[in-house]
């Protein structure tokens, strides 16, 4: 979970958070994971508004596609995990060690990738799992809320 003190353009109602949108000009480059207490906030621009509609299709279909434009910052090695990321359907997962044979790299440095992803569910992050088919880490914690939320995604898109 995140400080309330960023500049966020919208702040969304999600069963399991309140999810703070940021965004610069044409792009998405952020979603928090604020508590379920956190005050909701309109969007504030078209862009915020269409990434609200957007999640919101996505939280009636877990079968939804996105179609945002990202602002993805990260090492060179960050997004090549966050591009495989990508490529992996809702309703399936795949471990840290698979994403990591296929971009030669390790399952540590994956799940790395992971936790400093700034835009979950578009990049979902949720759906790497353990090589054993435990649900690993999330959001850079091994326990607690973040672990909730990993479940309710995992769960919401097996229907």
């Amino acid at each position: 979970m995140v400080s309330h003190k960023k500049n966020y353009q919208a702040k969304l109602f999600a069963p399991f958070a309140v999810l703070g949108i940021c965004t610069e000009e044409d792009w998405l480059t952020e979603i928090d994971y604020l508590p379920i207490d956190t005050p909701l906030q309109a969007p504030r621009t078209l862009l915020a508004k269409e990434v609200c509609a957007q999640l919101q299709a996505y939280m009636a279909d877990p079968k939804f596609i996105f179609d945002l434009s990202l602002h993805i910052s990260g090492t060179v090695h960050q997004r090549r995990v966050w591009q495989k990321i990508q490529e992996i359907p809702s309703g399936q997962t795949t471990s840290y060690a698979e994403i990591a044979a296929v971009i030669h790299s390790a399952p540590r440095a994956v799940g790395r990738a992971c936790g400093a992803n700034k835009i979950p569910i578009i990049i979902p992050c949720h759906r790497i799992i353990a090589k054993n088919g435990g649900l690993g880490g999330f959001m850079n914690a091994s326990e607690g809320s973040p672990l909730e939320i990993k479940r309710w995604l995992l769960k919401h898109e097996s229907i």
